[in-house]
């Protein structure tokens, strides 16, 4: 009775087991949907004004005058501060300066042409520039040097360039024409040099003249423009001048005090405009990035916000950071936000 039950249940044992395996293989299978990767290439970055310039003095002196404090507004030329240094000029005292210049280099164009006008060139220079009469006569020279060289000891008694010990009276003659021939080449050659001379100092003057003029037009230059902004630095350096028009963000100016030449001392910066410089952006993703390509930027200060902009420019040069190699791309943001300040940090979205 009990071998009975015990095969009985063996038999329910194996109908539920394959109950169990028809239920399981009926289950339909789902398929796994396939994840695609976020290619979206994401970097960090700073906010920087669209241009800025620290400014140095081209002279040292004490601080005599300051016209401009941080936060001023300025424009391209303004006066921010004054020296006091005897040597130092104003831009009226530059001007004056300039226009002595300029008119000692005209003078100095005149004599330099005159003398030229009036030198002898030989007739055997015809034809040639001075620089190719300077090789032409240095070439003649050296070979009559040559010719020369074997006779110029000769005595009346040793050995002649044959090598045999003759009466050296045989070879006077051919010493003789090699020594003027010699003499000639070496009165040519001096002539070119001068030639040559004349010229070069012609086109000396022709230069400093140039550059007197361009000097002079700089500093007459009524609308303070950026491209003369430079030779105003440097010879009104008594005056320290806005290079450009913009906000003086940072000064280092204090009336009375000595400032030492060559030493940033002012920032100005223009803040119409702002872009983002990224820190971060590996070599591995700059190759999917390109000029013109649109870009979203968050703030970290501002996170609620999205400011949108294009790839400005991409650095050749590259940093190593943290043994990764990065490089610099810059992004002009077309949006703006009150808020925004200079070195703020943000997250910048490379829109494919």
């Amino acid at each position: 009775m009990k071998h009975a039950k015990f095969i009985a249940l063996i038999i329910v044992s194996l109908l539920l087991a394959a109950c169990g395996a028809t239920t399981q293989s009926a289950t339909p299978t789902v398929a796994v949907p396939t994840v695609i990767a976020d290619k979206t290439v994401v970097s960090e970055g700073r906010v920087e004004p669209i241009r800025y310039a620290d400014i140095s003095l081209n002279t040292s002196g004490l601080v005599d005058e300051v016209s401009s404090q941080e936060g001023d507004q300025v424009k391209a030329g303004q006066v921010i501060a004054i020296l006091e240094n005897s040597q130092a000029q104003t831009l009226e005292e530059a001007q004056a300066s300039a226009l002595n210049k300029l008119t000692a280099a005209y003078q100095d164009v005149r004599d330099a042409q005159f003398k030229l006008d009036n030198f002898d060139v030989p007739a055997d220079f015809s034809g040639l520039t001075p620089t190719q009469a300077v090789q032409q006569t240095l070439d003649k020279l050296n070979t009559a040097r040559a010719n020369f060289d074997p006779y110029k000891n000769l005595s009346d008694k040793r050995l002649a360039p044959t090598g045999k010990e003759v009466d050296t009276g045989v070879y006077k003659d051919v010493a003789k024409r090699y020594k003027q021939e010699l003499d000639d080449a070496w009165s040519k050659y001096r002539k070119a040099i001068q030639w040559l001379d004349l010229e070069s100092t012609l086109d000396t003057a022709k230069s400093n003249l140039d550059q007197a003029q361009k000097d002079y037009d700089s500093l007459q230059d009524p609308s303070l423009a950026e491209n003369t902004a430079g030779v105003r630095a440097a010879l009104a350096n008594a005056e320290l001048r806005a290079p450009f028009s913009g906000t003086i963000t940072h000064s280092d100016l204090k009336l009375g005090q000595f400032a030492a030449s060559g030493q940033p001392v002012v920032t100005i910066a223009d803040l119409s405009n702002w872009v983002v410089k990224t820190t971060d952006l590996t070599e591995i993703d700059v190759v999917n990035v390109k000029e013109g390509q649109p870009v979203e930027v968050t703030l970290d200060a501002l996170p609620g916000v999205t400011l949108k902009g294009n790839v400005l420019s991409i650095s050749q040069a590259y940093t190593e950071k943290q043994g990764d190699i990065v490089y610099e791309v810059t992004i002009l943001l077309t949006d703006k936000n009150p808020a925004m300040r200079w070195g703020m940090t943000a997250e910048v979205k490379f829109v494919q």
